[in-house]
């Protein structure tokens, strides 16, 4: 999402939201500031406004939400100082972290805590681990990597595609993923690669890809390094076709990427904003010069979960919210939400798309 737009916006739904006697803390974490810091605006917005919107209605169980939010950076170790720092505030309910690598230290937090969470964190072992406190809303990287692996072994037969990572839980486990379901389809990856996330000169990676005759390279990891890598190899003559993950939803791949973002594919879950029931809450973030793309109606759907959860259970404590989210169902922006006995979706899809004319839209088959 465009910063300069969610900078001119900030604070619109705010004003609507959160009075200081509020009893019910509500809080969101992930990046608010760093290279990352554009997804955690989405997660703000989407919060904001479903909080003032919840808030409009009479609030939860009579009481208003007041929302905290709690910057990690990406950092595993700030992501456990934010936890930390979110029980002692005594919040009810969380939606994050954003990072995978900042979601599994800080979901034991919480989970010893006894405070429930929602998250949009893809790697498996954020449900793997057997905490009874967490829900994940999207779908997860053995899913994602699956529909991806499949769909470039089918649709680039016969040309060099390689597979690179950047390390991190998320972005390891995603290109993973995706190898073993290519292989499983015939097609093993010509270049098996690992990044360092942040560099600015990538220009080793583009050199192996080129004299190794790639034309489709597969990515786990985020858009700042993609951007980065495209340029490069546009650069060094390379005509590069990418594949990532969901965190490729990001517009600011556009600006960063320049044309070469049209060479961009990724998986994500289908679009929510082509939800017939979500249309209005679409108008009400386009009305406020918000795009509700990548995680903003995820996390609008995050707080549609805690609110009706809790106003099914007719409590915010722990024991009550946990059995209630676990055993229900919850009609939300993003479509129906019910989970299975780890806490994952059980409706989790990935879609492909691609990037075009700086929208992304599903590919054309």
């Amino acid at each position: 999402m465009n910063k300069h737009i969610l900078a001119a916006s900030i604070g619109l739904f705010a004003l609507a939201g959160s009075p200081a006697w509020a009893d019910h803390l509500v809080a969101i974490a992930g990046p608010m500031t760093g290279q990352y810091a554009s997804a955690g605006d989405q997660i703000r917005k989407g919060a904001e406004l479903a909080i003032a919107e919840i808030n409009a209605k009479g609030g939860v169980l009579g009481q208003k939400l007041k929302l905290e939010v709690g910057d990690d950076a990406c950092d595993p170790k700030q992501a456990v100082s934010v936890a930390n720092t979110m029980v002692n505030k005594k919040i009810v309910f969380m939606h994050g972290h954003w990072c995978s690598s900042s979601t599994i230290p800080a979901s034991d937090v919480y989970n010893e805590a006894q405070i429930p969470m929602a998250t949009v964190s893809t790697n498996p072992q954020v449900t793997e681990r057997g905490l009874k406190n967490i829900f994940r809303i999207m779908g997860r990287d053995d899913q994602q990597g699956l529909v991806a692996g499949t769909y470039l072994a089918e649709t680039f037969k016969g040309k060099k595609i390689a597979v690179v990572d950047d390390k991190s839980a998320y972005g390891k486990g995603l290109a993973d993923e995706i190898a073993k379901a290519m292989e499983a389809k015939g097609a093993k990856p010509a270049l098996r690669e690992a990044i360092t996330a942040g560099e600015k000169d990538y220009s080793g990676l583009v050199s192996k890809l080129k004299s190794a005759g790639v034309e489709v390279m597969a990515f786990g990891g985020y858009h700042t390094e993609v951007a980065l890598i495209l340029r490069q190899a546009q650069q060094a003559g390379l005509k590069l076709t990418v594949m990532g993950g969901d965190t490729m939803t990001n517009s600011e791949l556009v600006s960063a990427a320049g044309p070469a973002v049209d060479n961009v594919m990724f998986t994500f879950a289908p679009d929510p904003r082509k939800n017939p029931a979500a249309a209005a809450v679409v108008k009400k973030f386009r009305d406020a010069k918000v795009e509700p793309e990548g995680y903003v109606m995820y996390a609008y759907a995050a707080m549609q979960l805690f609110a009706q959860a809790a106003d099914k259970a007719k409590s915010t404590k722990y024991a009550d919210l946990e059995k209630t989210i676990r055993n229900g169902s919850f009609d939300t922006v993003i479509g129906k939400l019910s989970f299975d006995a780890k806490g994952d979706n059980k409706l989790p899809g990935f879609m492909v798309y691609q990037w075009k004319g700086g929208q992304y839209d599903y590919v054309k088959k």
